[in-house]
């Protein structure tokens, strides 16, 4: 049975990112590791030899990334982030939530490669609540302890 492939949604940024990480896993990065798992072959005793299994485990480790990459890339949709003062996926947003305020992008991690912002995924209760808002907004929405929360929008741009 095969398992249902999930759409990915990417900003055209992160999506060349991705593309850019993939031709180099499998570009210099695969022909670096295959060249130390050789010269460490060729000093013999392998089962003894801490140099080649390291080696060999980051070659399984890059061929997961690559595979991983291809499925991503193959399933990903481009969207175009909201107008600025609207929350969307690929906004980055500004929250003020019990008198902090804390910045984040709406979206999934992938979206953020380029970035290191913390990600709010838009089917988590706050990104739910916040996405299809506007800044000034406030909203509420319902922790997984059940608590009613408030959350005010203070700023939204696209992610860029």
């Amino acid at each position: 049975m095969e398992q249902e492939e999930k759409v990915v949604l990417l900003t055209q940024e992160a999506y060349d990112k991705m593309k850019e990480e993939l031709a180099h896993r499998e570009g210099e990065y695969r022909d670096e590791i295959t060249e130390r798992i050789a010269a460490a072959r060729a000093e013999g005793d392998l089962s003894e030899n801490g140099g080649y299994q390291a080696a060999r485990e980051e070659q399984s480790k890059n061929e997961g990334r690559i595979n991983e990459l291809i499925v991503k890339l193959r399933n990903a949709k481009i969207i175009e982030a909201p107008k600025a003062g609207e929350v969307g996926n690929g906004s980055l947003v500004t929250i003020e939530l019990g008198g902090n305020e804390m910045q984040y992008v709406i979206g999934s991690r992938d979206i953020t490669v380029a970035t290191d912002y913390d990600v709010i995924s838009p089917e988590s209760p706050i990104g739910g609540a916040i996405i299809g808002h506007k800044v000034g907004d406030v909203v509420t929405y319902k922790a997984p302890n059940g608590r009613e929360i408030s959350v005010t929008i203070k700023e939204s741009e696209p992610l860029n």
